[in-house]
């Protein structure tokens, strides 16, 4: 099967289409993989280190408001249309899989009106603006959670297709014996990992200097705390200029390379609520306290996370209402009651996907065979 994948701007659309990659690329070695992306994003350098043929194409976001710059977007992704089709009449895709960002629009558009079989995949509840234009067109949908049904016009829910979003393998076969073991933590401890992204969360940050001061030397509780890069500085000069005594058991970081043996050995995990994250706490099967990011495209962050939180698997609190005592109120409604912990836990685990490469592999080959006939 040869299979032409496209996906950009972000890991959050990136991830996915790796993992898709990889999996196509496991279940059979005569599969051929092509990635087309924009030559300025992420994944023009994260791509070809995964040792896929990355080819490039013009394409600019749309934005949602009428403007001069949608009228050079409307003529950059006629210019994207064309560039597309070159590469796949070159390449001969049996398939053309989209998981989100601008670059899908002309790739996807372009296969499309050839007739070849296409795909895109949703990682949110709230459907990107790309994938709610391609959806008028594509063959099939696969959504990462049931309530984004609702936010699709009715005529083309035949389309969807339930799949859940890819998980990095690291993550699923993390062991939480060893991981728990790896940060010292007796059976009773508890384990509080907190981050904001890869770019960090000010709201985060600040509320976690209250919670930081609260538990910092409790002997059976352990804080790891991820800042972002571009915050850890001022991070720590907070900490000094309020004169916080920082215990052994708070552990402040820029970066977090180790998530799989962070998040396995995590009892709560404190962050915003992109899809990936999300996808990664509910394999593991981990409580969370969810602060959706309020400047997200359509506010999707904070659809992601209250599906969590209707399935009782998180608690949410949104960036207006966050502070340190607003915080640790919802730690402690946790950590104290051991029932809460566990079930929340369980309601976690039963959301989670560990097979959805799978899923969105058996409906790829489906739909190239049912397009064959």
């Amino acid at each position: 099967m040869r299979v032409l994948i496209t996906g950009g701007g972000t890991g959050g659309h990136i991830n996915p289409a790796l993992a898709i990659a990889q999996k196509v690329k496991s279940k059979d070695d005569s599969n051929i993989v092509l990635y087309v992306g924009t030559k300025t994003g992420m994944e023009s350098e994260l791509v070809p280190k995964e040792g896929f043929e990355f080819k490039s194409v013009t394409a600019k976001f749309l934005r949602r408001k009428i403007s001069l710059e949608n009228i050079k977007t409307l003529f950059a992704s006629a210019k994207g249309v064309i560039e597309a089709n070159k590469i796949i009449k070159e390449f001969k895709p049996d398939i053309v899989v989209g998981t989100g960002g601008y670059v899908c629009g002309p790739v996807v558009l372009a296969a499309s009106l050839k007739k070849i079989p296409t795909m895109i995949h949703e990682q949110n509840v709230f459907p990107g603006v790309t994938n709610k234009l391609l959806a008028k067109v594509v063959d099939l949908i696969g959504i990462s959670f049931n309530e984004a049904r609702n936010y699709f016009p009715e005529n083309i829910r035949h389309k969807l297709i339930m799949v859940g979003n890819p998980v990095r393998k690291d993550i699923l076969v993390a062991d939480r014996r060893k991981s728990r073991k790896f940060y010292n933590l007796k059976s009773d401890d508890i384990l509080i990992y907190s981050f904001g992204g890869s770019g960090g969360q000010v709201s985060l940050n600040n509320a976690m200097l209250e919670v930081i001061k609260r538990y910092s030397g409790k002997i059976n509780i352990k804080i790891i705390h991820v800042t972002g890069k571009r915050l850890y500085d001022s991070f720590n000069e907070e900490l000094k200029q309020r004169n916080l005594d920082i215990k052994n058991n708070i552990e402040i970081k820029d970066y977090m390379y180790d998530a799989p043996t962070a998040l396995s050995a995590s009892d709560i995990v404190i962050g915003s609520a992109g899809a990936i994250t999300i996808a990664e706490i509910t394999a593991v099967g981990v409580p969370s306290i969810l602060i959706p990011k309020t400047y997200t495209a359509e506010n999707h962050q904070e659809y992601n996370a209250r599906a969590l939180e209707k399935k009782g698997a998180a608690k949410v609190i949104l960036e207006k209402n966050l502070d340190g005592i607003t915080l640790i109120n919802s730690i402690e409604e946790i950590i104290e009651n051991k029932n809460t912990l566990n079930t929340m836990a369980l309601n976690s685990k039963k959301l989670g996907n560990t097979n959805v490469e799978d899923k969105i592999y058996e409906a790829m080959q489906n739909l190239v065979n049912s397009k064959a006939i």
